[in-house]
C-alpha cells in the first residue's frame, strides 16, 4: 500500500509513576494487529522458494477481514520471516491483492514456538485456517513469577 495513503494512528502520551515520559500507546479502542504471511493470509511459502512469493494467491477471509480491521481503524502490520530481499516481492503481491496495513517488519525467527516478552499487553491468537470475528476465550498462559 502507497505510504502515503497509510493514516497514522494517534498515540496518547504516558507518564510513569514519577511523572517521566514513557513509550505512548493506542487508544484501548484500536488493536495492534501483528500478522504473519506465509501459512496464515497464504499458502505457506519457504523463503529457499521466493519464486512462489508473488504467484500464490489470498486467502479470501484473511483479505476480508484483515480489510475490515483496517476500515475499522486497527493497524494492520506483517510480521514476517520473509527476509529484506523479499520485500518488493512482498509488497507486489499485498498491493496487487488489494491488503490494506500500516507496514511489513521482515526477518522473524523461523520455527515458531514464539515468546514475544513485552511491557506493554500482549495477546495472542493461533491461527488455524480461517479468519473470523474474534472472541474471548480463556486459556493457560505463561506468565513471570
Amino acid at each position: 500500500m502507497s505510504k502515503d495513503l497509510v493514516r497514522k494512528p494517534d498515540l496518547k502520551e504516558v507518564l510513569d509513576e514519577k511523572g517521566d515520559k514513557v513509550s505512548p500507546v493506542l487508544d484501548e479502542n484500536v488493536k495492534n494487529f501483528m500478522i504473519d504471511i506465509d501459512g496464515t493470509i497464504c499458502d505457506d511459502i519457504p523463503n529457499e522458494e521466493p519464486e512462489r512469493m508473488g504467484t500464490c494467491l489470498p486467502y479470501v477471509d484473511a483479505l476480508k477481514m484483515l480489510n475490515q480491521w483496517y476500515d475499522e481503524g486497527h493497524i494492520i502490520t506483517f510480521f514476517t520471516s520473509r527476509t529484506e530481499e523479499h520485500r518488493n516481492v512482498t509488497e507486489s503481491w499485498l498491493d496487487k491483492h488489494g491488503f490494506k496495513y500500516h507496514g511489513i517488519l521482515f526477518g522473524k525467527p523461523r520455527g515458531g514456538n514464539y515468546h514475544w516478552i513485552d511491557n506493554h499487553i500482549v495477546k495472542a491468537t493461533r491461527f488455524k485456517g480461517k479468519f473470523t470475528d474474534l472472541v474471548v476465550k480463556n486459556k493457560e498462559i505463561e506468565v513471570f513469577k
